[in-house]
């Protein structure tokens, strides 16, 4: 699966996705798009996207584009909080709906 990780995702995370093709936003050269443009670029490349931004799926039609768009909810933005919900995320990535949120932490 290619997967975007998003700017707020601290990048260390991308080498704990096993399986997987990942990119950065950055590694992209997609730095500082903002989220709708951001998402219209990725579903040309990638078959999903990562973020922390919980209010993403409120503020954009997330059904308008075909990536799955996944959510990571983890108790603090620090690396060891996002490292724990490797384990249930790559669960997640095979089974992850296109064109809507898909939840991943508590």
């Amino acid at each position: 699966m290619r997967i975007l990780l998003d700017e707020c995702v601290d990048r260390r995370l991308a080498e704990q996705i096993t399986g997987h093709e990942v990119k950065t936003v950055p590694d992209a050269g997609w730095a500082g798009l903002k989220n709708g443009e951001l998402l219209g670029r990725a579903t040309q490349e990638f078959d999903a996207f990562i973020t922390v931004d919980r209010n993403l799926p409120m503020q954009q039609t997330l059904s308008r584009f075909s990536i799955a768009v996944i959510v990571l909810r983890p108790r603090s933005n620090r690396i060891d909080d996002l490292q724990a919900l490797i384990p249930q995320l790559l669960e997640v990535l095979p089974t992850a709906k296109v064109g809507m949120a898909n939840w991943v932490g508590p």
